[in-house]
Order: C-alpha cells, then structure tokens, then sequence
C-alpha cells in the first residue's frame, strides 16, 4: 500500500457497488474531466442477465469501466475507477483496484442484496481499504445507519456513511472519507 505524505500528487479510488446503485452518477457529478463511460444500451434481450425493475428509468449499464479526475487540493489529485455493477463484469473488478489507495462502496437500501458481492469482495478478496455509503437516492434515508450495517454484516473497522451521489459535494465528503480512511491505515 502507498504511504501518504505531503509530496503525493494523485491517488486512485475505485468506486463500486452493485447493479444501478449510482457509480456512474458518482463520477460524473465530480469529475473536473468528461467523464469517460463504457456504457451500453440495455435491451429486452438482456433482461434475464441486468435487472429491469419497472418504475426504474435506467436505459444504460456499464460494461467496463468509468473513468473520472477531481483535484482536490494543490496536493492531490484522485482519479476515479467505477466498476461494472454486473456478476458477469466481476472478474474486471481485480484490474480495476490493482494501485488504487482504497474504495468506496456505494450501497442502495431498496436492493440491498445487490451489495453483498461488492461488499464480499473488498472484505475478502481486495487488500485496500474501503468504506461504505448508502446512496440516498432522491436525499431521502430511508434505513438507519445502524440497521444497514447489521444488514450488511460490515466489520466495526469499516466506516459507513450516507450521501445523496447526485450532489457533487456528498461525493466528495464520500470520497475524503475514503482517501481519510487510507491514511488513517496506512499510519496505523
């Protein structure tokens, strides 16, 4: 893992989560940059593979990567990774977190079970830190902190947080919150 210190210039973070939880959102509501998008239309054809819960109007889905910059300070500068929320782009997920500093995870209450593989991997199979975030889609919370994470069985180690990913200044605090949590293991 990289040390910090005032000479770092960039970091990586990753931004994962399952399908339709907002990690494309994420990078584009902070990215200084046109955020890079590997997105596909999604099709009736592909309705028993991504899921097409009615009243959702998501007509894309990634299929590779998202890519985005934001400068946080004349000191760093972190680049943005989102990974494809389907099981069938999984096994991209371990090139993706090669070299980030840590992750984000975003978590969405109304399909909760669609983060427990995100959630599994950055516990078991990524040795970066992570925390995680339920996304407040429409800013509206609607499960306790504390219930989600018993829901999700996250370690006490893993901070939780919340933040409406539409609004380019939760995903910062999300994203400090993440490069905070690096450090604070890196150090410790």
């Amino acid at each position: 893992m990289q040390a910090y210190s005032d000479s770092l210039s960039s970091a990586k973070i990753v931004i994962a989560g399952g399908f339709g939880v907002g990690k494309t959102t994420a990078v584009e509501a902070i990215s200084e940059i046109p955020a890079i998008r590997t997105e596909s239309w999604m099709t009736a054809a592909a309705a028993q593979i991504d899921r097409l819960d009615p009243g959702i109007d998501k007509v894309t889905t990634t299929v590779a990567m998202d890519f985005g910059r934001v400068t946080i300070d004349d000191s760093l500068v972190l680049y943005l990774f989102g990974t494809p929320g389907q099981p069938r782009f999984w096994p991209m997920w371990d090139d993706l977190v090669r070299g980030a500093v840590g992750a984000l995870v975003l978590v969405d209450t109304n399909h909760l079970e669609s983060s427990f593989a995100a959630v599994n991997y950055f516990e078991n199979d990524a040795e970066v830190p992570w925390i995680v975030c339920v996304n407040l889609f429409h800013g509206v919370r609607t499960h306790d902190l504390a219930e989600v994470r018993e829901a999700l069985t996250l370690p006490a180690h893993v901070p939780l947080i919340a933040g409406d990913i539409r609004d380019p200044r939760d995903v910062a605090h999300a994203l400090l919150a993440v490069v905070d949590h690096a450090t604070a293991q890196a150090i410790g």
